[in-house]
């Protein structure tokens, strides 16, 4: 019983495999090129992309990972009744286990709120312009992405890359699909207005990843 108690406590809890079917791949070929020590999650949920990022670039370089969450759930979570203290707890299991297989020095800080706020706070920390890469999956409302864009946009440094989750995602609703309750929108309007300032990068087309090129 107390090896089978250690071997559970020495996995990673997962409720789904989101962020290997979407992103891994793409990732893995793109951390053969760009190696990014700052980063900025928007939206951790369970931690699979924050372990993933502690493991790979955290092997032979030290890095500093932000991650901005409520854990709270959007709209399509609650709808579903996800227990979101579960999922926090499972985020805080995750990222603990996936620094205790590094050998590196990882700086991994939580801002527990609304990414708005904290943002907010880490433009007027003295963040603007430094980090090398921006994860945007936090809430999947169009005029909520769209803020997080704008915004993470300041943080990223000229060079550093954005990634857009769940850029073809929409929810499956009685009446049909709703705009304003998909990413697409937000993205859309947020590359046509910074267009002259970022460059999309070629990738398959479920995630959308641009890079920086001019502030």
């Amino acid at each position: 019983m107390g090896l089978e108690h250690h071997l559970r406590e020495q996995s990673f809890r997962y409720t789904n495999n989101w962020f290997d079917a979407t992103a891994k791949n793409v990732w893995d070929n793109l951390f053969l090129q760009f190696k990014p020590k700052k980063i900025l999650e928007i939206g951790s949920y369970e931690g699979a992309s924050t372990c993933y990022l502690i493991e790979k670039l955290a092997v032979d370089s030290t890095i500093e990972i932000h991650c901005i969450d409520t854990w709270e759930g959007g709209i399509e979570h609650q709808d579903c009744g996800i227990d979101m203290a579960a999922v926090e707890s499972r985020f805080l299991h995750n990222t603990s286990l996936a620094l205790s297989k590094v050998s590196m020095s990882v700086r991994l800080v939580l801002h527990k709120g609304y990414s708005d706020y904290s943002l907010a706070a880490l433009i007027s920390q003295n963040h603007g312009n430094s980090f090398d890469m921006v994860y945007v999956d936090g809430s999947h409302q169009a005029p909520d992405v769209l803020a997080d864009a704008v915004m993470s946009f300041k943080l990223l440094r000229v060079g550093g890359i954005m990634v857009f989750d769940d850029y073809l995602w929409s929810e499956e609703l009685q009446y049909g699909s709703d705009l304003l309750r998909s990413p697409k929108l937000a993205i859309d309007a947020f590359i046509n207005c910074y267009f002259r300032k970022v460059k999309v990068i070629s990738a398959p087309l479920y995630q959308l990843y641009v890079r920086k090129v001019a502030e």
